[in-house]
């Protein structure tokens, strides 16, 4: 059996990110799409599901970067390919964020209020999800507290 790592453990906490992330996508492409027909016909469908798109696509880099660094930096959080591959991976994402809304500004088939509040809604839940999961992790920090020694380490103190 080999030794555990920190992806061992963080794994099923970015995991359930994703899913809760990909919850969070479907239902707000389903709304923001509905919403966006009736406020603003086809382009506020579209604006509403591009939205949708990318949000669950940045929730996903995010939590991909984090397994991917951990992954590189070899379950050693704090190396420079760990920071590396998380700063790399936000970059790409704020590259990626200004292409995207420079190639939709002025387009008419996409209407960009609907577009813009379905991006906000998108990272406010996205942010939700992180904090709650993240919270209501039980990830080990492998350090020893006092009360962690066995009964026979208490008796023998040469064991």
């Amino acid at each position: 059996m080999s030794t555990p790592n920190g992806l061992d453990h963080v794994r099923p906490v970015f995991r359930r990110i994703l899913l809760q992330g990909a919850v969070l996508a479907g239902a707000l492409a389903v709304i923001g799409g509905v919403v966006g027909w009736f406020v603003a016909g086809g382009p506020g469908l579209t604006g509403g599901l591009i939205g949708a798109v990318m949000s669950v696509v940045f929730c996903g880099l995010t939590a991909v970067s984090v397994l991917l660094a951990i992954r590189f930096s070899g379950g050693q959080m704090i190396s420079g390919a760990f920071f590396g591959t998380i700063m790399g991976t936000f970059l790409v994402k704020f590259v990626l964020f200004i292409v995207v809304l420079v190639a939709l500004k002025d387009r008419d088939w996409v209407n960009t209020p609907v577009l813009a509040i379905a991006i906000i809604i998108g990272v406010i839940g996205s942010l939700v999800i992180d904090v709650t999961v993240i919270a209501r992790a039980r990830v080990p920090i492998g350090v020893e507290l006092p009360g962690d020694r066995t009964d026979a380490e208490d008796r023998d103190p040469a064991a």
